[in-house]
């Protein structure tokens, strides 16, 4: 017997099979996109009350009433766009989930579906298990810039939608005003969705800005948010999500995650709301938080003789691999991980093209853990002597 044949034609996820690597060889993790510091104490003194008081049983499919609420008031503070909790919002089971269920709920079997590359690695995943055909149009380094013409020609082949993470992992950019008002001329000229990932919104790096894409002109009726709560308040393990959206679209969306998933974690979901009606303050922290970590880890990356784009936003860091004189970075990554002692994702992990002298670190981690790694990095050039 064969299993299906979409299954194929990828591989298990690479950013956490290095997770496994470094638990192997006992590595600080840089790979996996997750902290080593706990939640603000406003969510885990709340959930732990819950724990106690409840809820415990299902929630309404699509989020309970008061963190619709609480979400949709943080979204119109942030973004001067008015949400409406019972129509125009659906709580998932993390952004992943997100993702899927708005790519379902919006592109039919052999549609196209355009990426930008590098893209995190599930995106083009999404596409394949929908039955979809993604199309992919490069981010050119050392800007991570598109080309207009480039992306005109994806949607002319005839793409539904396009796939956007801004600010991007895995290479840190932020798209610029001009950058997102040729997105919306070219979608709109081809009447097409944007499924937005913007699960970094509140990690952007002075002096680059943040441009919800929903409140451009003529936006909101063809644009799905896709988002986490899971790198705002360091719950990556909560696995809390949301998707925002027209009433029409999210009519759909809301199908395909009752079907999926039924609804996220209830006692989670109660605790969240202590996160959503933080003062701004908070938010202004987090960023000079990350801000901090960006330099700190960079600038030792400097110091050791490291060769790496510089993140405008997200807390990720692609760094140059070519001197070391590897055909395959996934090679490295193994070899970084054995005998120097940090964990790392292969680039070729998130470019279509064939790139293979590329690394991604992350920095969301404590000074301590950040200082540590930058201390065994300092022996990263005895991978070159082995391959001399």
């Amino acid at each position: 017997m064969q299993t299906s044949l979409r299954t194929a034609s990828f591989t298990d996820s690479i950013i956490r099979r290095m997770t496994r690597v470094c638990l192997k060889y006992d590595a600080i993790n840089l790979s996996q996109g997750f902290p080593d510091f706990d939640p603000p104490q406003e969510l885990t003194q709340t959930l732990s009350k819950v724990a106690l008081t409840g809820p415990h049983q299902y929630a309404i499919t699509w989020g309970a009433q008061n963190v619709r609420e609480a979400l949709a008031a943080k979204i119109e503070h942030f973004s001067g766009q008015k949400v409406d909790p019972n129509s125009e919002l659906v709580i998932t089971c993390g952004s992943t989930e997100a993702m899927m269920a708005s790519v379902l709920a919006t592109v039919n079997a052999g549609d196209k579906v355009v990426v930008f590359s590098p893209f995190y690695e599930n995106y083009g995943a999404d596409s394949i298990l929908c039955d979809a055909q993604p199309i992919y149009v490069p981010l050119k380094p050392p800007t991570f810039t598109f080309d207009a013409q480039e992306l005109e020609q994806a949607f002319a082949q005839g793409a539904k939608a396009l796939i956007l993470c801004n600010p991007s992992n895995p290479c840190g950019k932020v798209f610029s005003k001009e950058e997102l008002e040729t997105i919306c001329h070219i979608v709109k000229k081809y009447d097409a969705f944007v499924i937005t990932d913007e699960v970094y919104e509140h990690i952007v790096y002075q002096p680059y800005k943040h441009w919800y894409l929903a409140t451009f002109p003529g936006m909101k009726e063809r644009t799905l948010v896709c988002n986490s709560f899971s790198k705002t308040y360091s719950i990556t393990g909560w696995r809390l999500g949301y998707v925002q959206g027209p009433a029409h679209i999210i009519e759909a969306v809301r199908k395909v995650h009752d079907f999926l998933t039924v609804g996220a974690a209830a006692p989670l979901q109660e605790a969240l709301v202590a996160g959503l009606t933080l003062p701004d303050s908070y938010y202004q922290d987090l960023q000079a938080k990350y801000q901090h970590k960006r330099d700190l880890f960079c600038s030792g990356l400097s110091k050791i003789g490291l060769n790496y784009f510089s993140p405008q936003g997200a807390y990720y860091v692609l760094v140059d691999i070519s001197d070391f004189g590897y055909s395959s970075d996934l090679e490295f990554c193994e070899d970084l991980a054995a005998k120097v002692g940090v964990g790392a994702v292969p680039g070729s992990s998130f470019f279509k093209e064939n790139v293979n002298n590329y690394i991604r670190f992350h920095f969301a981690k404590k000074d301590e853990t950040l200082k540590a790694a930058l201390e065994r990095l300092n022996n990263i050039f005895t991978l070159k002597k082995l391959k001399a």
